[in-house]
């Protein structure tokens, strides 16, 4: 059974950064896809980045050169950096492998 774990999130200023992970059991991770997804209040959950099993990656426009999307094998886990954060990067984040979610992780961007 797929289980992930989401954490990292929370309240922070525009310009500020936070780390999110994510926890992946019952998968074999390293040749694991994985991505991150989110969903603002009244909007659908949008695809904001991803990572291959090889470390390639792509993200969506409003993101690239402000996210980086990494991977540790050996910790099963899944990171999101996120720089320059502005007030519409709010909304809960999710991690996705495969059509599984976590249970999401909420980042507000807010002065």
């Amino acid at each position: 059974q797929v289980h992930l774990v989401e954490s990292g999130g929370g309240l922070v200023q525009p310009g500020g950064s936070l780390r999110l992970s994510c926890a992946a059991s019952g998968i074999i991770f390293r040749l694991s896809a994985m991505g991150w997804y989110r969903q603002a209040p009244g909007k659908q959950r949008e695809l904001v980045a991803t990572i291959t099993s090889g470390g390639s990656t792509n993200y969506v426009d409003s993101v690239r050169g402000r996210f980086t999307i990494s991977r540790d094998n050996a910790k099963n886990t899944v990171y999101l950096q996120m720089n320059s954060l502005k007030p519409e990067d709010t909304a809960v984040y999710y991690c996705n492998k495969g059509g599984n979610w976590g249970q999401g992780t909420q980042v507000t961007v807010s002065s």
